[in-house]
């Protein structure tokens, strides 16, 4: 029998945090143990409707069971277009600033390949998405974490990274609305961000995948590409996963400067045959006629929050209340690390939540709760957490 050894790149890689979860909340589960899993960030309630009616209607046309385009239909990126000039009153070319993707992961974990070379250094904020610097380290690219702290609000802090570091960087990885922390970005940082990013050449990457699910009409999240200038300098990255609770239909978009979105275009033209023309068209309808829906779905999501918000104040577990994603961000007790609570948690009481150090190390010392099972779920399992 042949020894085939992985490729060094997929060898040295730590088990996907997910699947890690995963494979643990099945070693729980095989004992008859009730499990509530609070671990990933799939939104549990339905796709609406009138979505997947558009989707039916498009997959019965032949023509849309050919090859779609590599960049999208133009239909669906002027979609996406007009969607960011009534949501952020951004201007973009759906010709030449937006690109779709096979969910905004697809995308994320491809663009290093257009614009890392081996020994570009790469900036990711972090606890972080996983993908970030495994798709960075895939292309060559070192990577630097920077940490986001609690005192910071979970913003970098820009200032501490010396000019020199500065002048090295290549593209910067950030997420506003943040996962795992739910920070959100202000204005003034955006503006900060950018001014630097003109002044030493750096390509900021912008996921912005939670933008929709917030809790005041008065605090929405913002776009980067709201800042001005930052069409020179930036990518942003966004879905209609969490929005329109579209996980499984894997469609997204890059918007942005054109040269990035072109030069992640020029990959996906090597690398995928794009996404399926129908699904392409419910997303239109999606992002044309699903703000209703999503008034909802922030209705459910800010009951849920209050919920584990107050459960976990009772019990003198710190944090701060989300204004935005679908998350709660959490201290660990005192006296155990993020993975020794995880562990215990999920043992004695069968409650799934993810260790804060799984998204690197400045996430130690908390763990998140992903508000994706319904109220009485939840209210069952801040009571487990309660008792132990």
């Amino acid at each position: 029998m042949p020894d085939f050894k992985l490729a060094d790149r997929i060898a040295t890689l730590p088990p996907y945090l997910f699947a890690e979860i995963d494979r643990l909340k099945a070693e729980v589960a095989a004992k008859g143990v009730d499990i509530i899993s609070l671990g990933i960030g799939d939104p549990d309630l339905p796709t609406p409707q009138f979505i997947i009616d558009a989707l039916y209607e498009a997959a019965k046309r032949p023509e849309n069971h050919q090859y779609p385009s590599y960049v999208g239909m133009l239909s669906f990126r002027e979609a996406v277009a007009q969607w960011y000039k009534e949501r952020f009153n951004v201007e973009l070319d759906a010709k030449s600033e937006v690109v779709s993707l096979i969910g905004s992961k697809e995308g994320i974990a491809h663009f290093p390949l257009a614009f890392v070379n081996p020994g570009d250094l790469v900036l990711v904020a972090s606890p972080n998405y996983p993908v970030y610097p495994v798709a960075s380290s895939f292309a060559g690219g070192v990577v630097e974490m920077i940490p986001l702290l609690e005192e910071n609000d979970f913003l970098p802090d820009l200032d501490s990274i010396d000019a020199a570091t500065w002048d090295k960087a290549k593209v910067f990885f950030i997420n506003y609305p943040n996962n795992p922390t739910s920070a959100t970005a202000t204005p003034e940082f955006f503006a900060k961000i950018v001014d630097i990013a003109h002044k030493h050449n750096v390509i900021i990457v912008q996921d912005a995948a939670y933008t929709e699910v917030y809790y005041d009409e008065n605090k929405k999240p913002i776009s980067i590409l709201e800042t001005p200038g930052a069409k020179d300098v930036a990518i942003e990255f966004h879905s209609l996963s969490k929005t329109y609770n579209m996980t499984g239909w894997r469609c997204g978009m890059a918007v942005g400067n054109a040269t990035l979105v072109g030069g992640l275009g020029k990959v996906k033209e090597n690398v995928d045959s794009g996404i399926f023309q129908a699904v392409q068209e419910a997303g239109i309808i999606a992002l044309q006629q699903g703000e209703p829906y999503v008034k909802e779905f922030r209705k459910i999501y800010k009951e849920r929050r209050d919920v584990v918000v107050e459960a976990l104040q009772k019990i003198n577990i710190s944090c701060k209340v989300p204004e935005a994603s679908i998350f709660v961000w959490a201290r660990t007790p005192e006296g155990y690390t993020s993975s020794e609570f995880v562990s215990k948690l999920l043992q004695e009481t069968g409650v799934v939540v993810t260790p804060g150090n799984g998204f690197g190390e400045s996430g130690e010392g908390y763990f998140r709760i992903s508000l994706t099972v319904d109220t009485e779920r939840l209210k069952e399992a801040v009571s487990r957490i309660s008792q132990l």
